[in-house]
C-alpha cells in the first residue's frame, strides 16, 4: 500500500517559517500542506518549493480532521507530551499527517484532541529547550521517509535534480477556494479568529485587509 504524509499548518507565529517549512516538505514527499484558518501565507525561504505542493484549505481543525480521516491517515502530533513515542522508533501504521505546535506555546489543548498519537525528538545537548519547527519537521518528515520506504531522489553531482517548476512562483501565497467559500469565510472572520492561522493583532488585521483586497464579491 502506497503511503503519504501530510503537513497541517496551524497557528505558526512566524510567517516566513511556513516558506521553509514547504522546502523541507516537498525534499521529504509530503504530498499535501493543509492550512488550517487564514489561507495567506508567506513564501520567503522556500527557494521555489511550494511551488511543487499542493496547499489545502480549511477554515477550522474540525474539518481538517475530517477530511484526512475520510483520506485514511493517522494525525501525529509533535510534541513532548506523557504519552508521547520517540520518533526514532517509527510508530507509524499507514499515512499519517503531522500537525506541529506554535514556536513558543507548542500545541493547544484543541489541537492535542486533534491528533491520534505523538511524537517527540530526542535530543542530546543542554544548551535548549526545543527545535525551530521548521527543523522539527524535517527531522520528522525524514523519518516518515525512511520508514515508509520513499524513492531517493537522483542526484546530479552535489545536488539532487530539481523537478520542472509547475506554477509561477510569487512572494505570497494564497490557498485557492470557491467564491462561496471566500464570502462565508469573510463573513465569519471574526467569529473564527481563535482558529487562526496567525494571531489576530495588527498583523492580522493587514492581512484581512489584503485578502478583502483581492478577492470581491460579486
Amino acid at each position: 500500500m502506497s503511503m503519504e504524509s501530510y503537513v497541517v499548518v496551524h497557528n505558526i507565529a512566524k510567517k516566513h517559517n511556513v516558506g521553509t517549512l514547504a522546502r523541507s516538505a516537498t525534499a521529504f514527499g509530503v504530498s499535501e500542506i493543509i492550512i488550517v484558518g487564514r489561507r495567506d501565507f508567506n513564501a520567503f525561504g522556500s527557494h521555489g518549493s511550494t511551488s511543487h505542493l499542493r496547499f489545502r484549505h480549511f477554515h477550522s481543525l474540525t474539518d481538517a480532521r475530517l477530511y484526512l480521516k475520510e483520506k485514511d491517515c493517522d494525525i501525529c502530533g509533535v510534541e513532548i507530551t506523557d504519552g508521547a513515542v520517540s520518533v526514532t522508533e517509527h510508530p507509524f501504521k499507514k499515512s499519517t499527517a503531522f500537525l506541529l505546535g506554535n514556536e513558543g506555546t507548542g500545541l493547544s489543548a484543541k489541537e492535542c484532541e486533534m491528533c491520534d498519537f505523538f511524537v517527540y525528538i530526542p535530543q542530546y545537548g543542554g544548551g535548549t529547550a526545543s527545535l525551530n519547527v521548521t527543523v522539527a519537521a524535517s527531522i520528522v518528515l525524514h523519518h516518515f521517509g525512511v520508514w515508509a520506504g520513499f524513492s531517493e531522489r537522483i542526484r546530479d553531482g552535489n545536488k539532487f535534480v530539481v523537478a520542472e517548476k509547475p506554477l509561477k512562483q510569487v512572494g505570497r501565497k494564497y490557498c485557492p477556494e470557491t467564491d462561496n467559500s471566500i464570502i462565508e469565510e469573510r463573513k465569519s472572520r471574526r467569529e473564527n479568529a481563535s482558529n487562526g492561522f496567525f494571531d489576530e493583532g495588527k498583523s492580522g488585521a493587514s492581512s484581512a485587509n489584503l485578502l478583502d483586497s483581492v478577492f470581491t464579491e460579486e
